[in-house]
């Protein structure tokens, strides 16, 4: 019974208190400590201890408190799409995998991350098979993934 118990309260404290999207979190934060916002002056720019949130359950650094609260003011914006994991895995393998975060893209308004190591750029694939096809197969993609989440 004392199992049962432990078991029960430890799957009901993961539904209350985990977050609500997978997010990659490596090294302890979203985008490997950069910060979202800078993305967007096309400037990707590492996050300061100064300037840290926590946000969905996961944290984010930021290089100036103005950046900071540009995010709180609209978090939609900012978050990388499927929850920071590379783009072009998620489109083309409906894979979960880590990120260079100087390699990325802004498209219509959304960041998109992408892997790039060991000689591979997958934004350079992404690009050359065709963003907006891979776009839709990861947005199709993610979206199982964080149904098998919840």
């Amino acid at each position: 019974m004392k199992n049962f118990l432990f078991l029960f309260f430890l799957s009901i404290s993961g539904l209350i208190f985990g977050q609500k999207t997978d997010y990659n979190t490596k090294n302890g934060f979203i985008a490997n400590g950069y910060d979202v916002v800078a993305y967007f002056d096309n400037n990707p720019t590492e996050g300061s201890k100064k300037f840290i949130l926590k946000h969905d359950g996961v944290s984010f650094k930021f290089s100036s408190e103005k950046n900071l609260e540009l995010f709180k003011k609209n978090p939609k914006k900012y978050i990388p799409q499927y929850g920071g994991y590379c783009s072009y895995a998620m489109g083309s393998k409906a894979e979960k995998v880590s990120i260079n975060p100087k390699t990325f893209e802004i498209r219509d308004g959304k960041l998109y991350l992408f892997y790039n190591s060991w000689l591979t750029n997958t934004i350079k694939l992404w690009k050359e098979e065709g963003p907006e096809k891979l776009k839709k197969q990861a947005d199709n993609n993610w979206q199982k993934i964080i149904s098998k989440n919840k």
